[in-house]
């Protein structure tokens, strides 16, 4: 039996429509476990005034957060506003670019969040292989 790629079904509408508990759920999903499985980090994001704090936990595949909350112990701070995390999710700019346009600030250890970026973003196809 031929195997074919995994739909996307979260298309750029939909993702920008998700609230971001939803939003975190739907990387969770999405997150390559066996990619991630050595992967560890413990990252707080603030979206701003708008947006929220969230906690966002990486450890053995498996992608956790938490709203309202923030590990005073974070391996790093990633601040950005909502529209950025959506371009970046939908590969409509790398992390590098928001960065180097300072739509992304990152305070700690930048290494960290490039752990969970590769594991969580889809490929075209849909699948996260």
């Amino acid at each position: 039996m031929a195997k074919l790629p995994t739909p996307n079904t979260a298309g750029p509408d939909t993702v920008r429509a998700m609230p971001l508990d939803l939003f975190f759920d739907y990387l969770g999903v999405r997150l390559n476990g066996p990619k991630a499985a050595d992967a560890k980090a413990v990252l707080n994001f603030d979206f701003g005034d708008t947006g929220g704090k969230y906690l966002v936990e990486l450890e053995n595949g498996v992608l956790n957060h938490s709203a309202d909350r923030q590990a005073d112990d974070a391996d790093a701070t990633v601040t950005l506003t909502r529209d950025t995390l959506n371009d970046i999710i939908l590969k409509q700019t790398t992390l590098a670019d928001g960065i180097s346009a300072g739509d992304v600030k990152i305070s700690g250890d930048q290494a960290k969040l490039e752990e969970l970026v590769p594991t969580s973003i889809p490929s075209s196809s849909g699948s996260t292989s």
